[in-house]
Protein backbone atom coordinates (compact mmCIF):
# COMPACT_ATOMS: atom_id res chain seq x y z
CA UNK A 1 0.00 0.00 0.00
CA UNK A 2 1.36 3.28 -0.74
CA UNK A 3 1.34 5.50 2.07
CA UNK A 4 2.69 8.53 3.81
CA UNK A 5 3.43 8.58 7.97
CA UNK A 6 2.16 12.02 9.05
CA UNK A 7 2.67 13.66 12.09
CA UNK A 8 0.53 16.86 13.58
CA UNK A 9 2.07 18.33 16.44
CA UNK A 10 1.00 21.61 18.12
CA UNK A 11 2.10 23.59 21.05
CA UNK A 12 0.00 21.97 23.27
CA UNK A 13 -0.05 17.88 21.87
CA UNK A 14 0.55 15.29 19.39
CA UNK A 15 -2.03 15.82 17.96
CA UNK A 16 -1.97 12.98 15.11
CA UNK A 17 0.48 10.83 14.54
CA UNK A 18 0.03 7.42 11.70
CA UNK A 19 -0.70 6.19 7.93
CA UNK A 20 -2.41 8.13 5.44
CA UNK A 21 -2.68 7.85 2.38
CA UNK A 22 -2.94 11.78 1.08
CA UNK A 23 -2.94 14.92 2.97
CA UNK A 24 -4.83 18.46 1.98
CA UNK A 25 -3.27 21.31 3.73
CA UNK A 26 -5.09 25.44 3.13
CA UNK A 27 -2.07 27.08 1.53
CA UNK A 28 -1.69 30.70 0.28
CA UNK A 29 -2.62 30.26 -3.11
CA UNK A 30 -4.98 27.71 -2.31
CA UNK A 31 -4.86 24.00 -0.86
CA UNK A 32 -2.34 21.86 -1.83
CA UNK A 33 -2.15 18.23 -1.53
CA UNK A 34 0.39 15.51 -0.62
CA UNK A 35 -0.01 12.10 -2.32
CA UNK A 36 2.59 9.23 -2.14
CA UNK A 37 6.38 10.16 -3.72
CA UNK A 38 5.88 14.34 -3.23
CA UNK A 39 8.83 16.36 -4.05
CA UNK A 40 10.22 17.59 -0.90
CA UNK A 41 8.75 20.73 -0.06
CA UNK A 42 9.13 23.12 3.25
CA UNK A 43 5.93 25.69 3.54
CA UNK A 44 3.57 27.55 5.05
CA UNK A 45 -0.35 26.60 5.51
CA UNK A 46 -2.63 29.53 6.10
CA UNK A 47 -5.94 29.14 8.13
CA UNK A 48 -8.40 27.19 6.99
CA UNK A 49 -9.15 22.96 7.38
CA UNK A 50 -6.66 20.05 7.36
CA UNK A 51 -7.70 16.92 5.41
CA UNK A 52 -6.42 13.46 5.66
CA UNK A 53 -7.01 10.19 4.23
CA UNK A 54 -6.13 7.19 6.42
CA UNK A 55 -5.59 3.61 5.22
CA UNK A 56 -9.48 3.17 5.65
CA UNK A 57 -10.23 5.25 3.06
CA UNK A 58 -11.79 7.32 5.65
CA UNK A 59 -11.82 11.22 5.86
CA UNK A 60 -10.72 13.12 8.66
CA UNK A 61 -11.02 17.34 9.22
CA UNK A 62 -9.60 19.59 11.28
CA UNK A 63 -9.77 23.22 11.80
CA UNK A 64 -6.43 24.70 11.16
CA UNK A 65 -4.72 28.18 12.38
CA UNK A 66 -1.85 27.69 10.37
CA UNK A 67 1.48 26.58 10.73
CA UNK A 68 4.62 24.96 9.14
CA UNK A 69 4.48 21.51 6.69
CA UNK A 70 7.65 19.16 5.76
CA UNK A 71 7.33 16.19 3.21
CA UNK A 72 10.41 14.03 2.49
CA UNK A 73 10.84 10.91 1.90
CA UNK A 74 7.11 10.07 2.31
CA UNK A 75 7.25 11.31 5.71
CA UNK A 76 4.85 14.57 6.59
CA UNK A 77 5.31 16.77 9.52
CA UNK A 78 3.41 19.39 10.55
CA UNK A 79 3.35 21.90 12.56
CA UNK A 80 0.13 23.84 13.12
CA UNK A 81 -0.54 26.63 15.67
CA UNK A 82 -4.17 24.74 16.50
CA UNK A 83 -5.41 21.96 15.33
CA UNK A 84 -8.98 21.09 16.32
CA UNK A 85 -12.25 18.59 15.53
CA UNK A 86 -15.17 19.73 14.95
CA UNK A 87 -16.29 18.27 18.57
CA UNK A 88 -13.59 19.90 20.01
CA UNK A 89 -14.46 24.02 19.41
CA UNK A 90 -15.82 25.66 21.87
CA UNK A 91 -18.62 27.88 19.63
CA UNK A 92 -19.25 30.75 22.32
CA UNK A 93 -15.42 30.90 22.80
CA UNK A 94 -15.59 31.19 18.88
CA UNK A 95 -18.16 33.67 18.88
CA UNK A 96 -16.20 35.91 21.72
CA UNK A 97 -13.37 35.87 20.03
CA UNK A 98 -14.73 37.16 17.12
CA UNK A 99 -16.37 39.99 18.14
CA UNK A 100 -13.93 40.95 20.11
CA UNK A 101 -11.77 41.25 17.28
CA UNK A 102 -14.14 42.76 15.10
CA UNK A 103 -14.54 45.53 18.17
CA UNK A 104 -10.78 46.14 17.98
CA UNK A 105 -10.59 46.34 14.36
CA UNK A 106 -13.59 48.99 14.65
CA UNK A 107 -11.68 50.55 17.28
CA UNK A 108 -8.45 51.03 15.99
CA UNK A 109 -8.35 54.79 15.29
CA UNK A 110 -9.64 55.08 18.74
CA UNK A 111 -6.88 53.13 20.52
CA UNK A 112 -3.65 51.62 19.89
CA UNK A 113 -3.71 47.90 18.46
CA UNK A 114 -1.76 45.44 16.58
CA UNK A 115 -4.12 45.38 13.29
CA UNK A 116 -2.63 42.85 11.98
CA UNK A 117 -2.73 40.60 15.21
CA UNK A 118 -6.47 41.63 15.50
CA UNK A 119 -7.05 40.46 11.53
CA UNK A 120 -5.81 36.91 12.53
CA UNK A 121 -7.64 36.52 15.09
CA UNK A 122 -10.67 37.60 13.23
CA UNK A 123 -9.65 35.29 10.53
CA UNK A 124 -8.72 31.84 13.12
CA UNK A 125 -12.61 32.63 14.64
CA UNK A 126 -14.12 33.10 11.36
CA UNK A 127 -12.72 29.59 10.37
CA UNK A 128 -13.62 28.06 13.57
CA UNK A 129 -17.21 29.13 13.21
CA UNK A 130 -17.91 28.01 9.61
CA UNK A 131 -16.08 24.89 10.19
CA UNK A 132 -18.58 24.44 13.19
CA UNK A 133 -21.10 24.87 11.26
CA UNK A 134 -22.07 27.63 13.09
CA UNK A 135 -21.29 30.76 11.04
CA UNK A 136 -23.97 32.46 9.18
CA UNK A 137 -23.74 35.40 6.88
CA UNK A 138 -26.10 37.81 10.05
CA UNK A 139 -22.94 37.78 12.17
CA UNK A 140 -20.59 39.09 9.96
CA UNK A 141 -22.11 42.41 9.94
Amino acid sequence: MKELKLEIITPTKVAFTGNVKSLTVPGGLGSFQVLFNHAPLISTFDVGSIKLENEQAETNEFATGGGTIEVKNNVILVLADSLESKEEIDVRRAQGALMRAKQRISNRNKEEIDLIRAEAALARAINRLKFANSYSSSSSD
